[in-house]
């Protein structure tokens, strides 16, 4: 994961709790209401788009990303400056499928405002953990911790997508899937040299466009 630079880090986030004061208000919060969700962010490929295009550049990205999770802010959701390239949101009382609705809006709101700073070079996304309370965790520390295997849950996805804490009630794929597909999806994954998540993730979005245009 890339690293700020000073500038971004002291003009664009000095306004917003660091990791100690984030923890800390969630754990006040889940004193009061034991349920709420941790969206975790990283700009993808912000290293690579200091390198090309300059520190400068990255930092009109950073400020960007910062303009959004303002409006996200007086929305509800307090935010706290993570390191690096990430940061989070948090907001008590929200169930984990509400939490990934609202992770994807996020997304696509965080992708939209990036592009606009590199229309042309390497480009930015976004990519988010989710991770709420109770299903995952009961205490900030641990929340945050799956927050974290969310966020790199997503990664491993190809990036620019919003991922899951993996649970221990997790069902297996073979669950849903005969032995057959899932030879068949092993053997396209390697052919294609994709993971077999982002394969399913691309066939689950053709299929949602599918029965849009329904």
């Amino acid at each position: 994961m890339a690293v700020r630079t000073a500038k971004a880090t002291t003009k664009a986030d000095g306004a917003f709790p660091d990791a100690s004061a984030f923890g800390a208000t969630i754990a006040k919060a889940l004193e009061k209401d034991p349920t709420g969700a941790v969206l975790l962010v990283d700009l993808d490929n912000l290293f690579v788009v200091n390198q090309q295009a300059g520190h400068d550049r990255g930092d009109a990205v950073i400020g960007a990303a910062v303009k959004v999770r303002k409006r996200w802010a007086d929305d509800g959701w307090r935010p706290g400056r993570i390191g690096g390239d990430e940061f989070a949101l948090f907001r008590p009382g929200t169930a984990l499928e509400t939490a990934f609705l609202q992770a994807e809006k996020l997304r696509q709101e965080l992708d939209a405002a990036l592009v606009k700073e590199l229309p042309k070079g390497p480009p930015c996304t976004a990519s988010i953990g989710v991770a709420a309370a109770p299903r995952d965790a009961k205490t900030s520390s641990e929340l945050h911790r799956k927050a974290d295997l969310a966020l790199y849950a997503a990664k491993e996805q190809g990036a620019d997508t919003v991922a899951l804490a993996p649970g221990d009630e997790m069902v297996l794929k073979s669950s849903y899937y005969t032995s057959p597909q899932l030879g068949r999806l092993k053997s396209l994954a390697e052919r294609q040299k994709k993971k077999e998540s982002v394969l399913l993730r691309e066939a689950l979005d053709d299929l949602l466009r599918k029965y849009d245009r329904d």
